[in-house]
């Protein structure tokens, strides 16, 4: 029975590490390694007035809020994979829900923030726009900055 415990062990494992994945994703969009998170980026870079400036402060309380209670779900998801892995001990039919909602809790806290960048966007004019989506993309894809 050693082998259905290191499988066991793998199996929570796995599931803890597919929720810290489900955070990264969404940090990723505000800071990635070697480049200056998109938050700071708009209030460093972007020379915002004080009204944009409040306003970027609101969305980003509204965020906060919303990336927890994301992330809880996701926390949450992960658990119940963890009891169904360890109910099951195989890929039947209760992983495979578990995994599909967790899949489905990191996919609602991408779309949060991908709305909140949107959301941050709008409040900017055009010009600093373009800025916006140029680190918005390399944010994404990785590029180093210009």
């Amino acid at each position: 029975m050693k082998i259905a415990r290191y499988q066991i062990a793998f199996a929570i494992l796995l599931a803890a590490l597919a929720g810290f994945l489900g955070a990264l994703a969404a940090d990723r969009w505000f800071a990635t390694s070697g480049q200056t998170g998109l938050h700071d980026f708009v209030h460093e870079q972007l020379e915002l007035t004080a009204e944009q400036d409040a306003r970027l402060d609101q969305l980003e309380e509204r965020y906060a809020i919303e990336t927890a209670q994301r992330q809880l779900e996701v926390r949450r998801a992960n658990a119940a994979l963890a009891a169904a892995m360890d109910s099951e001990h195989q890929y039947g039919p209760k992983v495979s829900t578990a995994i599909d909602q967790v899949h489905t809790s990191m996919g609602e806290l991408q779309k949060a923030t991908v709305r909140h960048v949107f959301a941050m966007r709008e409040i900017l004019d055009e010009d600093q726009q373009r800025e916006f989506d140029r680190q918005v993309a390399r944010s994404l894809t990785g590029a180093p900055p210009e």
